[in-house]
């Protein structure tokens, strides 16, 4: 009982500062993408627009996927902090693909056009489901 204890003590630093710098990474890369993005996201979700809701959930999911397979597949923190980064930026890429193939992508989710969000979301999930295949 004693070396599981000791083992504990050993790992549960790292497990918080892993942790800890995922959770952070995830709040940052959704303040980064709500902010670079043209519409309020925010504003329209606390307003009930479902189109809104669906987009920013397929941030959140969109980025916490990879992140969440950068830790369990990294050593350092500095891994995860590299493909953090990384992540934010191919769901930023992500979004302005489907903008420029939609046409309008922003006045689309502020009108509630719920077909749009959802094509956006399932892409964000795709680019994340492969890019979390490619962290391991």
């Amino acid at each position: 009982m004693e070396i599981v204890f000791q083992s504990f003590l050993a790992g549960f630093p790292v497990f918080i500062a892993h942790f800890a710098l995922t959770v952070s990474l995830l709040v940052a890369g959704v303040a980064v993408y709500v902010t670079i993005t043209p519409h309020q996201e925010m504003r329209l979700v606390r307003e009930g627009n479902t189109a809104a809701a669906i987009s920013l959930g397929g941030v959140v999911l969109g980025l916490g996927l990879p992140l969440a397979v950068s830790m369990a597949n990294s050593v350092t923190v500095f891994d995860i902090l590299i493909w953090g980064v990384v992540s934010l930026a191919l769901q930023l890429g992500t979004f302005f693909a489907i903008d420029f193939l939609l046409r309008g992508l922003p006045k689309r989710i502020e009108e509630g056009q719920v077909a749009s969000a959802i094509f956006l979301a399932g892409s964000k999930l795709t680019v994340a489901i492969i890019t979390a295949a490619a962290l391991t």
